[in-house]
């Protein structure tokens, strides 16, 4: 049977990921977007424990895991490590002097502690005796008001520094600075898509794919096929490729729409030329930032979801759609706004009116791709509804597109 887990990153200040929230997923159709919460975390756990391995699910770090009241005053936290663990209460868990009481049973037994989407209440006189055990407070950055959260901050910062504020739904990079400058030090969201700060920045490559590359050049007729796939799976090399077509004096008036022609117009010779260069360049200045990775592991999944709906709706230039997807968060990677990134490459019409958000016969390919990215169910429904998909299907396509990129990282 297959299991699935959502995981979102949690990243400190310096935009390392120090942790995890584990997040409900299932391939069942009745309980596709929505499921009781007691099942869900239950569910989460075991697949996280025994079907998959904490240890895999987890990269080592921390996992935060909702729980339900129902849970939290059951007998399933005796079956669990406090080491791999963050108990996460959910915001309609009510403050009484049992859950506090429960919590301090918790805490002797190691666990850590958060409160999820925390808001105060006027009517609630015991948050002083509930904050002693706390260790992490997750606040709203999307719908909580201004006020709420200084009231929040000015309590925490001021009588229980050992707590650690957490932004979450940080959407923007402004957000991301406002919640650094207000005391916050562990953030989550989606904040790493979005444009930052206007300056160029490499992207990260993995060293070991360009030595199956040059083990591939070293045909005197390479397979074109394999060639394309094997750049395909690094963003780094996708791009540098592309800008590579765009200034040679070999680049004709047509526009790049695969890999695999962007390598035909370069000429295996100059490939195996630039290869070389690279591989030489980054085995000396190898350092993957984790922010890069998550994005980098995002594009690729979009990519790939891309390319199969393309397939699924026999589209004969599935090849674009990749690209549509590879390039979804090249403004994020680069650091530069998207429109100065796309005038340097070849992209056809349609793949860069796409990549900005323009109307296009791609853009609901592309849009589910970054809903299913994200887990926005909701999204997803509808438009797999739009794009004729089943419920399995999807999910089909989530699974494998997990696999695919899975499998390209497992080097990293």
């Amino acid at each position: 049977m297959e299991v699935f887990i959502g995981r979102q990153p949690i990243f400190n200040l310096h935009e390392r990921v120090v942790a995890y929230e584990l997040l409900y997923r299932n391939k069942n159709n009745n309980s596709f977007p929505l499921v009781d919460s007691d099942a869900a975390t239950v569910d989460v756990l075991v697949n996280s424990f025994l079907s998959i391995g904490i240890d895999e699910v987890g990269n080592g770090r921390p996992c935060f895991v909702n729980f339900t009241e129902n849970l939290l005053m059951g007998p399933l936290t005796d079956y669990l490590d406090p080491a791999n663990i963050v108990i996460e209460i959910l915001e309609d868990v009510p403050i009484t002097k049992k859950l506090i009481s429960k919590v301090a049973e918790l805490k002797e037994k190691g666990f850590k502690i958060a409160l999820d989407d925390f808001i105060l209440d006027e009517s609630v006189q015991i948050y002083d005796e509930l904050f002693t055990y706390i260790d992490y407070i997750k606040v709203d950055f999307l719908f909580s008001p201004l006020l709420e959260r200084m009231e929040i901050e000015s309590k925490v910062k001021s009588n229980f520094p050992h707590i650690k504020l957490l932004a979450e739904k940080v959407e923007t990079r402004n957000q991301f600075d406002v919640a650094k400058h207000s005391g916050y030090s562990l953030f989550q969201g989606y904040f790493f898509e979005q444009p930052q700060i206007l300056k160029s920045t490499d992207i990260p490559a993995n060293t070991i794919q360009y030595f199956q590359i040059m083990s591939l050049l070293r045909d005197n007729e390479p397979n074109i096929n394999e060639l394309a796939e094997s750049i395909e799976r690094d963003i780094s090399l996708s791009l540098k490729l592309l800008q590579l077509i765009n200034n040679s004096t070999k680049r004709s008036k047509s526009k790049v729409r695969s890999i695999k022609q962007a390598i035909l117009m370069l000429g295996l010779s100059e490939l195996r030329r630039y290869i070389y260069l690279l591989a030489m360049r980054d085995m000396q200045n190898k350092d993957n930032n984790d922010l890069f990775i998550e994005l980098m592991r995002r594009s690729l999944f979009r990519a790939k979801v891309c390319e199969k709906l393309a397939k699924l709706n026999y589209k004969k230039n599935f090849s674009e759609y990749f690209l549509v997807g590879l390039f979804s968060l090249i403004d994020s990677l680069l650091n530069r706004p998207l429109n100065l990134i796309l005038k340097q490459l070849p992209f056809s019409e349609e793949i860069a009116e796409t990549i900005s958000g323009g109307n296009t016969e791609m853009t609901p390919y592309f849009n589910f791709s970054i809903a299913l990215s994200k887990a926005d169910w909701e999204t997803v429904d509808q438009l797999g509804s739009q794009l004729k998909l089943s419920k399995d299907a999807i999910m089909q396509i989530y699974s494998d597109a997990n696999d695919w990129v899975e499998e390209t990282f497992h080097t990293y």
